[in-house]
């Protein structure tokens, strides 16, 4: 039993550190000193993913009158004047969107160049992983199969030990097999966890620091832009609008081979679609309660999903 043991370290001993070592290498290079958000947008995305991005936008839009808030689920232009790329996008999604389906465009604008290139610039900066990073959900299985193994072989080790016959322990009684391999699986088991974990996040820990710093420089937001951006849901001023996003379909979130996300599943054909953010809802697309199926801090997810309003295809 002493040599089975010996081969248990070994085969968990080495196993985690190879673990380690890749997705060390998969996640970014640390960035500069210093990188920061640079705006209500970035904030937004880091925070929640383009779901939130959107969220921001069509708050900011509803809040000076640009847009209208029908019976549930429904938007109308009022004043079509937009002040950045978002906003030109929320404008022409909505005017193909059907009868105003605040779902639909919501879906559509996420998917817009103009939200992309924002996880694009983030990920440029070092703030968040791309959407398909090498191996990264290889990775993160790895670490999940490495995770239950060490479960399950605990009870193993506690049936080896009772209905051991005869061996090394039997001829010179030592410390009992399950006593012997009990710290390394549970060892395993954390490592593999966590570093199932760490390769499905997609913001990375410079990317949690510069959300941190911005929202400490915003003790008030001033702006509905900026409450729904660091708020989630919670944050739009307005019960009809905060209603109708609330109300809009949110498909359950599953992780996609393209997507890596740590927790409905959409296939994009084609480049991978960024879904991600920091708030415990991100992590998959279109998880209702906020920010890593793409990686943030409660409110809306951001799906990248079918009819969806949640956060994330995507997850420091």
């Amino acid at each position: 039993m002493t040599l089975l043991a010996l081969a248990v370290y070994l085969a968990v001993g080495v196993s985690s550190v190879l673990l380690i070592v890749q997705v060390s290498a998969a996640r970014p290079a640390a960035p500069a000193a210093g990188a920061q958000v640079h705006d209500v947008y970035e904030a937004a995305f880091l925070a929640g993913g383009p779901g939130r991005v959107v969220d921001a936008a069509l708050a900011a839009l509803h809040a000076d009158g640009r847009l209208a808030v029908g019976r549930p689920g429904v938007l109308s232009v009022l004043r079509p004047a937009a002040q950045d790329p978002v906003e030109r996008a929320v404008f022409a999604e909505l005017a193909s969107a059907p009868n105003g389906a605040l779902h639909t465009m919501r879906l559509r604008t996420m998917r817009s160049a103009a939200v992309q290139e924002l996880g694009h610039v983030l990920a440029a900066r070092g703030l968040m992983v791309p959407p398909s990073p090498p191996g990264g959900t290889r990775l993160a299985d790895w670490g999940q199969v490495q995770a239950l193994l060490c479960v399950i072989g605990v009870p193993i080790s506690i049936v080896a030990t009772v209905i051991e016959p005869i061996g090394d322990s039997f001829l010179e009684p030592g410390t009992p097999f399950v006593f012997l391999v009990f710290p390394v699986l549970v060892a395993g088991a954390v490592i593999g966890g966590l570093q199932a974990g760490r390769a499905q996040r997609r913001v990375t820990p410079a990317g949690l620091r510069a959300l941190r710093s911005y929202r400490a420089g915003l003790p008030r937001p001033r702006t509905p832009a900026e409450a729904v951006a660091l708020n989630g849901l919670r944050g739009v001023p307005d019960p009809a609008l905060r209603a109708a996003l609330n109300a809009a379909p949110r498909p359950r979130t599953a992780r996609g081979r393209h997507s890596g996300a740590p927790t409905g599943s959409f296939h994009v054909v084609g480049d991978p679609v960024w879904c991600a953010g920091s708030s415990p809802g991100s992590g998959g697309c279109g998880s209702s309660g906020g920010g890593f199926g793409c990686g943030g801090s409660g409110g809306s997810g951001s799906s990248c999903g079918g009819g969806s309003s949640g956060s994330s295809c995507g997850g420091s």
